[in-house]
């Protein structure tokens, strides 16, 4: 999966450089996506669209998408330059800041406030209003996980939430009903306490974070507790919640569900082989060509604490703010957001939700992607990071505590209030340099 390959060291340094480039820049002020209807009849232009699909299904979808887009519509021309995610942040800033940046370019949810930040992402206040979009086009909340200091900077295209997938051969081979999934704490432990007796240990986990630490931040939620205060000047993963859902996760090792240091990726792998009957995974693992041949299913992940909730992230159009940007071409790349958004229902090929309601609540989409709809039922409770620049480091420095939890190094609980020690230290440098 994209988001698995994606560097943080480098695209968390590669933005935060940046940032002296942004306050340069006029930070999130200035400018706009005003494109009338969003049906450009100006003279012929190239839209240079930067984006990191270059694997998978949408390698193939993207492209495919982009010619039928030219073919109809004559005065525009979208030239596609797929890359790495990291490379796309390490180039992004200095290429706008020189004029030869993209027009557009889609971002994770995580990541446009950190662009709008430093002055690299022009508002869509204006594009939302006259393209008719509104809360109520999309799933609950991710349109306002876009929007940073007042103003609507990221555009929805997909969203990817967390399911537990399952293991049909898995159970039955352990004498399980194989159509019958847990749902709660308390089913969940007598089925892996059944798979157990079989001799088979049924849920692994790790300290990695695709997708422990996503699970991680599902189950802080679903106790009640949440990943910073309401002002997001400080940690609060720390919590009793945060305990509880960690505690939760090591008992599995603690409890012989899950052997102990699993490596990164073995939660996945193990899945696949049968060693383990459950996982919790991404949406995106529905692509996954290693689980053809396998026989599994997916739901919704189980409501483990007191109120549902799963972590699920977004990707995001940004039009970008190049130096003596062309007016032109951010009206065409605003015709091209609205047309991609419209023709998105084969982009759930690719492991990735459609973001737009009405092309998700298309029939035709279940029909072709049947195994999508548990991850469908779950967007009305799905939880989004909040919109602070550089929110996405910070919250990468919970993986290491969840890590030495998970080896048993420290108690879930020191284990976290270490991390919150410097994810503390980084939400104030982050204040410092970005200015909110």
């Amino acid at each position: 999966m994209r988001r698995m390959m994606r560097s943080a060291v480098v695209a968390t340094a590669a933005l935060l450089a940046a940032a002296t480039l942004g306050a340069c820049s006029g930070g999130s002020s200035g400018g706009s996506t005003d494109a009338g209807s969003g049906d450009y009849k100006g003279p012929k232009v190239t839209v240079a669209f930067w984006n990191g699909f270059t694997g998978g299904n949408a390698l193939q979808l993207v492209p495919k998408l982009i010619d039928q887009f030219n073919s109809e519509h004559p005065n525009i021309v979208v030239k596609s330059s797929p890359m790495q995610w990291d490379d796309l942040d390490a180039k992004m800033p200095l290429a706008l800041k020189a004029g030869k940046g993209p027009d557009l370019a889609v971002a994770h949810g995580e990541d446009v406030a950190t662009y709008a930040a430093q002055g690299l992402v022009l508002p869509a206040d204006k594009t939302v209003k006259t393209l008719g979009y509104s809360e109520d086009d999309f799933p609950t909340s991710v349109l306002a996980s876009g929007r940073y200091d007042g103003h609507q900077y990221g555009l929805p295209w997909s969203v990817t939430p967390l399911g537990l997938f399952i293991n049909r051969t898995a159970l039955s081979e352990a004498g399980l009903d194989p159509n019958t999934a847990p749902t709660d704490a308390a089913s969940t432990k007598q089925a892996l306490e059944a798979l157990k007796a079989a001799g088979r240990q049924g849920e692994w986990v790790s300290g990695y974070r695709y997708n422990d630490g996503l699970e991680f931040e599902s189950l802080l939620w679903q106790f009640g507790g949440d990943l910073f205060s309401k002002d997001l000047t400080k940690p609060t993963f720390n919590s009793d919640a945060g305990v509880q859902a960690l505690t939760y996760m090591t008992d599995k090792i603690k409890d012989g569900y899950s052997p102990p240091n699993v490596a990164e990726g073995g939660t996945l792998k193990a899945f696949i082989t049968g060693d383990s009957a459950f996982s919790w995974q991404g949406v995106w693992s529905t692509s996954d060509p290693a689980l053809q041949g396998v026989d599994w299913t997916a739901t919704a992940v189980p409501l483990i604490g007191t109120q549902r909730a799963v972590r699920t992230g977004s990707t995001d159009w940004m039009f970008m703010r190049n130096k003596n940007q062309d007016k032109n071409k951010t009206a065409a790349a605003v015709t091209f957001v609205q047309w991609m958004n419209a023709h998105s229902l084969d982009w759930a090929s690719t492991g990735e939700l459609p973001a737009l309601n009405s092309v998700r609540e298309d029939p035709e989409l279940l029909q072709k992607y049947p195994k999508l709809a548990p991850f469908i039922g779950e967007l009305p409770y799905a939880r989004y990071y909040p919109a602070k620049p550089g929110i996405g480091a910070v919250i990468k420095l919970i993986t290491p505590g969840i890590d030495e939890a998970m080896l048993g190094k420290k108690t879930p609980k020191q284990a976290l209030d270490d991390a919150a020690v410097q994810a503390e230290q980084l939400l104030k440098r982050n204040e410092s340099q970005y200015g909110g």
